[in-house]
């Protein structure tokens, strides 16, 4: 039983709808996993533009469209299963992720927002379609077997976390 963020759980636990259940979301802690582009390039709004860069791109420079990010798990769902895009490769950032792209070292970043003033202050927009996670603290169990007493204590908990936060 813990508190963790939503994207923490997607992202560090592989197959984790099979190993924990989200007792109850917590109304605070709240942020949005996005995609975002460097703010001068207007032809870029959604999804489907920053496919069609992508493919370009790389006919143009010779390598594939580099992507900043921590949440490589959410962010290869996102890209490949979601929108089919598959040009593209992850480049890990620990870190100041947002300035990956005035830096070099990226093209796009995927990273977590709650208001969006440091990607604006490094001149990225968030695409219209790019939102991959609403994410805020969640009150997370484990799937391992408990027993009636064990449930029913797990609800009481949530039941008066989710009164606390109301």
């Amino acid at each position: 039983l813990g508190i963790t963020g939503e994207d923490l759980l997607r992202e560090n636990l592989a197959g984790w709808e099979a190993r924990a259940e989200i007792v109850a979301r917590l109304g605070f802690g709240h942020a949005d996993v996005v995609v975002a582009v460097p703010d001068i390039w207007l032809d870029v709004a959604t999804m489907a533009d920053l496919d069609d860069v992508a493919a370009d791109f790389r006919q143009r420079h010779g390598r594939r469209l580099r992507i900043a990010t921590k949440y490589w798990r959410l962010t290869q769902q996102f890209f490949s299963l979601k929108h089919g895009i598959q040009v593209y490769r992850i480049v890990e950032s620990l870190g100041a992720t947002e300035g990956a792209p005035a830096a070099g070292l990226a093209d796009v970043i995927v990273d977590i927002t709650t208001t969006g003033s440091t990607l604006r202050a490094n001149h990225l927009k968030v695409l219209g379609d790019g939102i991959i996670l609403k994410s805020q603290a969640c009150l997370v169990a484990s799937r391992k077997v408990r027993d009636a007493a064990d449930e029913a204590q797990l609800r009481g908990i949530a039941t008066k976390m989710a009164a606390l936060v109301a």
